[in-house]
């Protein structure tokens, strides 16, 4: 059986992580009443915890995603069509194949979405950058400051490349040191690996691990 450690429990907000593939990890956070974390989020803990924190060192999915649209461009979402369908998508990745999208997923995944460069992002301007605005929201700019206090200059934003279809992959958010420092991890295709989700839940009393 997998462990879900409960290990953060700020004000009233609890957050856990599982290591799995993402459609096991997601269906396990959800029976114990949390939703996969959202970037904002995320960032908000991280600053909560200190940057010495397990969650600032270390990455894990967030619930947004990436919208790859060939001669259109590549799209942060927050509509991912990979939520929506966890198990589908994790297959094709044991299958070593994109999640390709119907014109309706990509239609409605585009409703909420900013574009992406592939540009890094200066700390100093996550307030005025309309990727991070998106992403972080109201603590983008605290968040921006944070990374700089730890000598990150700018944030790497990591993409694919697209293809005649259009497919999404998954957001990974990465570890604040180290490594990729606390990139948009945009490009990963590993839904199927044994890697780290994180989720969050409001109030009450967390669940017993199992």
């Amino acid at each position: 059986m997998v462990e879900l450690i409960v290990d953060i429990k700020p004000l009233g907000i609890y957050s856990a992580h599982i290591k799995a593939p993402f459609d096991e990890g997601k269906e396990t956070l959800n029976q114990a009443g949390y939703d996969i974390i959202s970037l904002r989020d995320n960032a908000q803990l991280r600053m909560q915890q200190g940057t010495d924190s397990f969650v600032s060192k270390n990455g894990n999915w967030v619930r947004e995603g990436v919208l790859y649209v060939r001669d259109k461009g590549t799209f942060l979402t927050k509509k991912s069509p990979i939520m929506a369908n966890p198990q589908e998508a994790t297959e094709f990745h044991r299958v070593d194949l994109e999640f390709y999208l119907t014109a309706q997923q990509l239609e409605e995944a585009l409703e909420d979405s900013v574009k992406l460069s592939g540009d890094s992002i200066p700390t100093n301007r996550f307030a005025e950058d309309p990727v991070t605005v998106y992403a972080f929201g109201e603590v983008a700019e605290q968040y921006g400051a944070i990374l700089s206090d730890n000598k990150l200059k700018e944030m790497r934003v990591w993409l694919a490349s697209p293809e005649d279809k259009p497919f999404a992959r998954q957001m990974w958010f990465h570890k604040i040191v180290g490594g990729r420092r606390s990139g948009l991890v945009g490009d990963y295709r590993h839904l199927d690996g044994n890697n780290r989700v994180r989720g969050v839940r409001q109030g009450g009393e967390p669940p017993q691990k199992f």
